[in-house]
């Protein structure tokens, strides 16, 4: 099962129609997860308290930790993250608070190195932004290394449309390009 995991705000994002496209490749079963459509808990210390107690319960079903037990059974990881003030939306970021959960997605070993528990052995990230500043530095770095360093997954790829809004800039090519370039890592024919 791929877990999909939509940051996108806005209905014509540029960004979903490329991960769109990443998994119209797919004849794998997809659990979508739209940020938007979720309401997450305020991070305050009760929030961590009744956490931490329901993983200790292995309860998966509580909202607490529900995030991350999807998370850690998923086969295939997709998120779709336009680029935003350095970084991804900050709606992302809270869902990744949801399922960074000890005992969970990972756990400590007796060193108090993390030690992945997520099934997942591959995430692809998908991002777009107006500009061409560098944005795999900033989010696509940092779920890689959440990704690498505590979940376990081992691969992490990148598909990304920069410079879509800069002046004179060919944005349906950009896309194109994009699309090609999922469609060489797919394996399937190139986009006309």
């Amino acid at each position: 099962m791929i877990l999909y995991i939509n940051a996108c705000a806005r209905k014509d994002s540029r960004t979903k129609e490329l991960a769109d496209y990443y998994l119209s490749k797919t004849n794998e079963k997809i659990h979508q997860i739209d940020l938007y459509n979720e309401r997450f808990p305020l991070a305050d210390e009760n929030y961590l308290n009744v956490r931490e107690e329901e993983a200790k319960k292995g309860n998966n079903s509580h909202p607490y930790v529900k995030y991350a037990h999807d998370f850690a059974r998923a086969d295939h990881i997709v998120i779709a993250a336009p680029y935003w003030d350095l970084s991804f939306p900050a709606i992302l970021k809270q869902y990744l608070e949801m399922v960074n959960v000890v005992n969970v997605t990972f756990r400590y070993s007796p060193e108090g190195i993390p030690q992945g528990l997520c099934k997942a052995k591959d995430l692809t990230y998908i991002v777009t932004a107006g500009g061409d500043y560098a944005p795999q530095e900033y989010g696509y770095g940092y779920v890689t290394a959440l990704a690498h360093g505590y979940w376990g997954i081992e691969k992490t790829q990148l598909f990304s449309a920069l410079g879509l809004d800069i002046n004179g800039a060919d944005a349906e090519a950009i896309m194109r390009e994009a699309k090609q370039k999922i469609d060489e890592a797919t394996g399937e024919s190139a986009v006309n």
